[in-house]
């Protein structure tokens, strides 16, 4: 049986155009086949409630869509080249098992919607899983924070050494650090929930939809109620939400810059597991922390698809535009970088050993200045007279 685009209203196209505007959809798109499928059993069920689909057809799509969602767990589920995307390849399905009734699946509705409405609910369940992830990192900071409160170790401005600090403070600037993460995320989050199934290609139709029963049997915060809106929005919550990303491969990438140059030899404050550390095909000795290296680098493949996304969106006029297929592999791939490094910074974190006394013999005398200086003040002086008086005796 040929397999037949959305779009197509018969005759064919050039290949090279096709593998062209295809892309990598078809490899992409099978992060967004339960998705896709689940917004398809809500809105067969919503069709039903307004008499294009009988309560028997709706429940035979369910059905099938259920199938599909298990095909594609087990990795049975297939997007050829020329179906383009999930959405064409869930619809042919539908019609070759349900003949007539697959058809009846589109009405009310567009690619447009469609692709939003997967890529909405996808992001709404990575994000979760994200917070999860980081509420375990934060989790595993806060031990060490408990852990090592009392611990001294210099504080560096210039990369040079300051002022006495704590090892558990050190740990704790972290944690505060995605608490703040977690913020960025949750408002990216809410921005996120707003159901724009029905919104069809941007101008709504001529059918009475009720979108708001697909709000609701979607999981949605609330229905996106201006129908160009929904289809200018495609882009910008993608770069919103990557913005939130960004903002935690930030932090992580300065934790994993730290342990790498607090674990040299030359500090020692503290002290990587041999499991790992990678080794040198030359230098039989060398102990590498490329792990960290990675974390260090994946910063940049997160924030670069942000800059993507924002680059793509510039100067896009109001409508759905084919530009905006390329807005879906950055963020897909940033919601895979961030998850993966978040969970390979869980495990550095509960292997690294903190080396106390080296931490403690790095405090030497020169960092307690500015409080010799404050002990002055405290006595009466002047802090400029007093901060003078501690400069003169180094």
């Amino acid at each position: 049986m040929t397999k037949m685009k959305l779009w197509q209203r018969g005759g064919g196209i050039d290949r090279r155009i096709e593998k062209f505007t295809v892309g990598s959809d078809p490899e992409l798109d099978l992060e967004l086949v339960e998705y896709d499928c689940r917004a398809s059993i809500a809105h067969a069920r919503m069709l039903r409630t307004i008499g294009i689909l009988s309560a028997v057809e709706s429940r035979q799509l369910a059905a099938e869509l259920g199938k599909i969602i298990t095909l594609n767990r087990e990795k049975q589920f297939r997007i050829r080249v020329e179906e383009e995307d999930c959405h064409t390849a869930i619809e042919n399905h539908l019609v070759r098992r349900l003949g007539a009734t697959g058809k009846k699946i589109h009405a009310g509705r567009s690619r447009n919607d469609q692709v939003l409405t997967a890529i909405r609910l996808y992001s709404k369940d990575r994000l979760n899983h994200i917070k999860d992830s980081l509420g375990r990192l934060m989790g595993n900071l806060n031990r060490m924070s408990r852990k090592y409160r009392n611990a001294p170790i210099p504080g560096y401005t210039h990369s040079r050494k300051a002022m006495p600090y704590s090892v558990g403070r050190y740990f704790r600037a972290f944690e505060d650090a995605f608490k703040d993460d977690l913020l960025l995320l949750e408002s990216a989050g809410r921005i996120n929930d707003q159901n724009p199934l029905g919104s069809a290609a941007g101008f709504g139709t001529s059918l009475e939809l009720n979108r708001d029963l697909t709000t609701r049997l979607l999981g949605f915060r609330k229905t996106q109620e201006n129908e160009l809106y929904a289809q200018n929005s495609r882009g910008k919550f993608e770069s919103i939400i990557l913005f939130a990303l960004s903002q935690v491969m930030l932090d992580l990438q300065r934790l994993a810059a730290d342990l790498v140059l607090f674990s040299m030899e030359e500090f020692g404050f503290f002290h990587l597991p041999e499991e790992f550390c990678t080794g040198s095909s030359i230098m039989p000795q060398k102990r590498n922390p490329d792990v960290l290296e990675l974390v260090r680098a994946n910063f940049a493949v997160v924030h670069s698809g942000y800059l993507r996304v924002m680059e793509i969106l510039k100067g896009l006029p109001s409508g759905y535009h084919r530009d905006l297929q390329l807005t879906k592999e950055p963020l897909i791939r940033g919601f895979r970088e961030t998850l993966t490094t978040i969970e390979i910074m869980c495990l550095v974190l509960a292997g690294l050993k903190v080396n106390e006394d080296t931490c403690r013999q790095a405090c030497t005398d020169e960092i307690y200045a500015a409080d010799r200086a404050h002990e002055l003040v405290r006595k009466g002086a002047a802090f400029r007279d007093a901060y003078r008086a501690v400069a003169r005796k180094l």
